[in-house]
Formats: C-alpha cells, structure tokens, sequence
C-alpha cells in the first residue's frame, strides 16, 4: 500500500510539474505607456503586453500578468513572485549581479522631455541647478544621478513615470529623463504635451543603459531562459517585432545592434 501511495503521489507530482511549465507569470510595471498600461476597461495594454503574448503563444504557454511597482521587480522575481519580468527592463552589468536575462529583444534610446525652447540643456552643465524626475529602479535614475546629479544637477525619482508628467506640467521639475519611445507616446502626443518636446539627442552610456531590452529571469533558471530565447527567435523571424513597434513606436528603429 505504501508503495502504491508512494507510485500516485509521484504521478500526481508530476502531472503538476508538467501542468505547471505550461504556464509564464510575468511581473510588469503597468504604469508606462505604451510599453505597458491599463485601458479605459481596466485591460493591460501596449507593446510589452502583445509581445509578452506572442512570445508565449510562440512557445506554447499560457501568460499570467502580476503587477508591482518598478523597483519591486527584481525582488518579487527573486522571490518568486513571478518567473520572467516584462516590462521595459535594460539589460545591464549591474541587474546581471542579482538575475539572468533573456536574448536582448529590442532597443529604445533615452532622452530629455521638457519644455520647447527652454534653457535647459542635456549636458551637465546645461542641467545645473535644474530639477530632472526619473523613474525609481530605472536606468534613467542610474544615469541622471551617475552623469548629473555629481554636477549640481538635482534629480527627484518617483515610483511611476505618470507622477513625473504631473510634476513637470505643473513646474515641480524641469524635464524628465525618459525612453523616447515613452515620452512620445506617454506624454509629447497627448494634449498635455502640447509646449513640450525632446531636448537635446539621446544619452549614451552601454554601461549604465545597457545593451538592449530583455525578460529578467531567476538565476540558474536555465530551462525557461532557452525556452523563451527560441520562442524570441521565432517572433523576431517572422516579423512580429517589427510590426509591433511600427504599431506603438513609429519611426524608431528598435533593432538590436
């Protein structure tokens, strides 16, 4: 009897693990249009959510979504919370000490949103004893503070990138450190955006902003990292990626070089 119990509970043991691989958690920081928001009927949206589905229909899983603020991330992945991030994350050396990552997927530059024909200059001199919000967790935080803040540059992190629209309309701060992509369709071409544009090109620094897009992973977590990785080959394949972004980023090549 007792190897009979021992035989069942072994199936059982089994048919779980099997049931469970056949599904993806993904945690997203819905809050940054158009990589990954709420529509009017409360539905996650934007490029990040329909690439997250392709990639799981690429791979035959099933996708579950959990949602929490952006620098709560990496923590509720290493605890489990979810098994891959989706939502905007550079790759960089430094998230490379605490999780993996996939393939890089795609690639968006960052760049200043202020005021149209404000002093305001994307330089450290030129930002000296202005006011820079910056999304908490971000790259963008990481490069304002490394490449800014040393200079007399003060620089205000917030938990969502909606906080920081709504301080720079109302003067709290000068401009705002942002994927273009994201100032774009997030802000520039809202009506609120009206008076506002790009200052200045896009920052630049591999080491801090990384070398592209990807889904953060578990460490060790081998086994999904090459399931995803060929279900990213296929979608890059067959055009999906490029559709996608022409959708919710035109005119911006997001190729990874």
């Amino acid at each position: 009897m007792k190897l009979k119990a021992f035989v069942v509970g072994l199936g059982l043991l089994c048919s779980f693990s099997s049931f469970a691989a056949t599904e993806l958690r993904y945690g997203v920081e819905a809050e940054y249009p158009p990589f990954e928001s709420r529509n009017a009927a409360g539905e996650l949206e934007g490029f990040d959510i329909e690439l997250g589905n392709a990639i799981c229909a690429a791979a035959a899983l099933k996708c579950n979504w959990v949602e929490t603020s952006f620098d709560a991330l990496i923590p509720g992945l290493v605890a489990k919370k979810f098994d891959a991030i989706n939502s905007a994350m550079n790759i960089t050396d430094q998230r490379r000490q605490s999780i993996d990552f996939t393939q890089p997927i795609y690639r968006i530059p960052s760049q200043l949103v202020g005021k149209s024909g404000s002093a305001v200059d994307a330089t450290p001199d030129g930002l000296k004893g202005k006011t820079i919000g910056v999304l908490q967790g971000s790259i963008q935080e990481t490069y304002a503070k490394e490449h800014w803040e040393k200079h007399g540059v003060n620089v205000v992190s917030y938990k969502d990138q909606n906080m920081a629209w709504a301080d720079l309309l109302n003067g709290r701060i000068d401009a705002s450190l942002v994927m273009s992509a994201a100032g774009q369709a997030g802000f520039l071409s809202k009506p609120q955006g009206k008076g506002f544009g790009f200052i200045g090109k896009p920052v630049s620094d591999d080491t801090i902003l990384g070398s592209g897009i990807g889904f953060g992973l578990r460490k060790g977590d081998d086994a999904t990292k090459k399931q995803l990785d060929a279900a990213i080959d296929k979608v890059r394949t067959d055009g999906t990626i490029d559709k996608l972004a022409q959708k919710y980023f035109p005119g911006i090549d997001v190729s990874v070089k």
